[in-house]
């Protein structure tokens, strides 16, 4: 199943692209769910339709899907149920520890949504849905872009914190706790409660495995301005970290005059175009090159509502890559309708970009390894790097990842580290004391 993750900086419309980009892809025959998290009003009225909300206590993650338009389904995810849900099976499996602290569990009335639940709810309906097998395209509404960007590399860091804490040698030690519980005169934590750990961490790497599949990708939607050019750079860079790929730029609402086909009369106006002409060469310029196809929708006049505009954007839609559509081969084409399904149909996935580090090997001339992690629109005032051990942290801005070496980059220290060609290449020195010596 492809998966298209549509985000972008709050108040961009992503929730219109993604609306746009499943009706789009459903009205070219697949079988299309959209999903969102969002429980304002925007979705509903984006898609002319209602979103069922879920039974009470029928522990469902979304409602019964609405049919927005023909072969289009949409929900809404239910993230206070979901919560409720989780932390009542978490109360079970550890009754007998609360009782050893003296805890008073909690009533079901006082199971209030926490911050922090959305992000655990949007990511297991993502998992939920790839197992459903029953769309050809799952499009997800996602949150405002850097909270996707942190929530894209949630489940890697959850699943690293729960080895930390319970390492797989410490299980062996469960045959263990009878006779402990026996020595110290106390109840030991209940066996579920180490089993809710292992249930976890199974979850969570079937949630990864989702977001690391060949199909699924990112899509970026912004207005062309001064700052969405900035605030793009740093998020794509900290998507290209966490393995994430970009599969297209939506420039949304861009006004008459802004794809360089003429300036308005009207001053005011002219300003606003300008700035949006300068915007949209840079996101050119920047995407572009590195063989990501730019989307561009009109702005109608109007906030879209309902089927018939999401329609009318997806038929004034323009996609612009490199050698494709009326360009020549290497060239600038522009493809006219459809840009929103360009990138949705012949995408060969290559495992996210994570697939493109490699370690080349240098010492024969240098005297080094050199390891190549891209990161396309990242400077050099932003990014961070720190050795541990046998892993590399990497940070860009605020955004940190945590990579293990390659094996051969274990037994070597970091020598040196540059930004080139929109990749960090760090430079390795073999250890002498752990590099293998010749015979």
């Amino acid at each position: 199943m492809r998966t298209v993750l549509v985000t972008g900086p709050g108040g961009a419309g992503r929730t219109t692209a993604a609306a746009a980009t499943a009706l789009a892809a459903a009205r070219e025959g697949r079988r299309v769910l959209l999903l969102t998290a969002d429980r304002g009003p925007a979705p509903e009225a984006v898609l002319g339709t209602a979103l069922p909300a879920p039974g009470p206590g029928d522990g469902a993650l979304w409602g019964p899907p609405a049919e927005a338009a023909p072969g289009l389904h949409a929900a809404r995810i239910a993230t206070g149920e979901h919560f409720q849900d989780r932390a009542r099976d978490l109360q079970e499996r550890g009754a007998s520890l609360f009782d050893l602290l003296g805890a008073t569990p909690l009533d079901p009335e006082e199971l209030t949504e926490l911050p922090g639940a959305e992000p655990l709810a949007l990511l297991t309906a993502l998992r939920a849905a790839h197992e459903e097998r029953a769309w050809d395209l799952l499009v997800a509404d996602m949150p405002p872009l850097h909270a996707t960007v942190r929530l894209l590399g949630l489940p890697e860091q959850l699943r690293r914190y729960l080895r930390r804490l319970l390492p797989a040698e410490r299980q062996a030690a469960r045959a263990l706790r009878p006779m402990l519980a026996q020595l110290a005169g106390v109840p030991m934590p209940a066996q579920r409660l180490y089993e809710t750990a292992e249930r976890w961490e199974a979850e969570l790497a079937a949630v990864q495995d989702v977001l690391e599949a060949d199909g699924t990708t990112v899509r970026l939607v912004a207005e062309p301005g001064p700052l969405a050019v900035a605030g793009l750079r740093l998020a794509r860079a900290a998507l290209a970290l966490q393995g994430c790929r970009v599969d297209a730029l939506v420039a949304n609402r861009l006004l008459p005059g802004a794809d360089g086909d003429g300036a308005p009369a009207d001053p005011w106006l002219a300003g606003l175009v300008a700035e949006q002409l300068a915007a949209r060469k840079t996101l050119h310029e920047d995407f572009l090159t590195d063989g990501v196809t730019v989307c561009e929708l009109p702005h109608l006049g109007r906030a879209p509502r309902g089927a018939h505009d999401l329609a009318e954007l997806s038929l004034r839609a323009r996609s612009t890559t490199i050698g494709g559509g009326n360009g020549s081969a290497g060239g600038v084409g522009v493809i006219p309708g459809g840009g929103l399904t360009d990138e949705l149909d012949g995408w060969q996935g290559t495992g996210g970009a994570d697939g493109d580090r490699a370690v080349e090997d240098r010492l024969a001339t240098d005297g080094v390894l050199l390891w190549r992690l891209p990161l396309p629109g990242a400077s050099r005032d932003e990014l961070d790097l720190l050795r541990r051990g046998d892993e590399l942290i990497v940070g860009i801005g605020p955004f940190r990842r945590v990579l293990p070496l390659p094996s051969a980059l274990r037994r070597c220290t970091v020598s040196g580290a540059g930004l080139r060609d929109g990749a960090l290449c760090v430079r390795f020195t073999p250890d002498p004391d752990l590099w293998p010596r010749p015979s």
